[in-house]
């Protein structure tokens, strides 16, 4: 019969059995606790990206309200409209809502007609990517397809180049 080899290695009972993990001995080592992060992120953190584009654009249409840009100076001029004398697609948008703001939908769409209904898309975007933060389904609600954005292109350039078109003096601001 031969002896056991003295040396490095693991005594007898030392290891790791059922149950026991190595570095571990009962009594002397509690194990820790284990943190696991809450399954439920509260509710304003979540709405953390809604509410800031929030407070950034209504601090903005609070400067539009207040500030007229009927009047000369206050706001810099499109500079395509300055070099070019072409109207851009925005061209109008801070005067429509600046009447949009003050009540004035008809003044508003004569200003810009294509800024108006993008406004009030806007809204409803924010509105759901605010639903959908509560609800933990996900971020931004909008997923177009290149298909979509070119559709939304090709309005955008239908609309700059019929406004700038002596037919299309009613889209003129």
């Amino acid at each position: 019969m031969r002896e056991p080899a003295s040396g490095p290695g693991p005594r007898p009972g030392s290891g790791p059995g059922p149950g026991r993990r190595p570095g571990f001995a009962p009594g002397r080592d509690a194990a820790p606790p284990v943190r696991r992060p809450s399954p439920r992120r509260p509710s304003l953190r979540r709405l953390g990206a809604p509410l800031g584009v929030a407070a950034g654009l209504g601090a903005a249409a609070a400067l539009v309200a207040a500030v007229d840009p009927n009047e000369p100076g206050h706001y810099p001029v499109c500079p395509l409209l300055r070099h070019t004398g072409l109207l851009c697609p925005a061209c109008g948008g801070l005067r429509g809502l600046h009447a949009l703001l003050h009540g004035d939908l008809a003044a508003a769409l004569r200003a810009n007609a294509l800024a108006v209904p993008g406004y009030a898309v806007f809204a409803v975007l924010w509105a759901v990517w605010c639903v959908r933060a509560v609800r933990r389904d996900g971020g931004m609600p909008l997923a177009l397809r290149p298909a979509h954005w070119w559709g939304v292109g090709l309005l955008v350039l239908a609309f700059t180049v019929v406004r700038n078109l002596p037919c299309g003096d009613f889209l003129t601001p």
